[in-house]
């Protein structure tokens, strides 16, 4: 008989696969110059599903690929920070991930103590993007001033920053988030039912 723990092995190993294509295909889909991150759904899968310590392994996995393609080149706007500092983009790539990861984790395990968990699913949906998002702002406002300042053009950064740099692609993920909760949900209570 497998254990439990195998079990959750594998469908962390599977949630982790899903980060990797999902992440590789964003690069595929622009909103203005950056990318759509679409592998939030699993980070918040896995947080659910495993608790704060797997969604950060998830997340941590997810800033990974990011810091490749800003390696390669796949993400644009990665690779002119790579070539800036590649210390400081590894930092803000890998914490952003793993932050969101972890929160999310977090916030659904304390809603699901509570007895709440479509709440919990909800609250890692809403929890993820924006930690993600806003770490990611914060490494560019503390980290990158000067690089922010290049791209935002004579333009005002904090105006640069809502409207061009987070702007519709923040809210296209957070959206995607939102509206495919319950669905999520459903995928979570039946991976719970069959882990039982």
């Amino acid at each position: 008989m497998v254990s439990k723990k195998t079990v959750q092995l594998a469908q962390l190993s599977i949630l982790a696969a899903l980060i990797v294509v999902l992440q590789l295909m964003s690069y595929g889909i622009k909103i203005g110059a950056f990318n759509l991150s679409l592998v939030l759904i699993p980070l918040v899968v896995g947080g659910v599903l495993f608790g704060a310590r797997s969604g950060a392994v998830l997340g941590f996995i997810f800033g990974v690929v990011v810091v490749i393609c800003c390696i390669t080149g796949m993400d644009v706007g990665g690779n002119i920070l790579w070539n800036v500092n590649p210390w400081l983009t590894a930092l803000v790539c890998l914490f952003k991930g793993t932050a969101a990861g972890f929160t999310g984790g977090a916030v659904a395990q304390i809603l699901r103590k509570e007895n709440k968990p479509f709440l919990g699913v909800l609250a890692a949906a809403i929890v993820v993007p924006i930690v993600n998002t806003g770490l990611f702002v914060l490494g560019m406002w503390f980290l990158f001033r000067d690089t922010l300042t290049a791209w935002a053009g004579g333009q005002e950064v904090v105006s640069y920053i809502f409207l061009g740099l987070i702007g519709v692609n923040f809210l296209v993920e957070f959206a995607i988030n939102l509206v495919l909760s319950p669905v999520t949900e459903r995928i979570i209570t039946a991976i719970r039912r069959s882990m039982r």
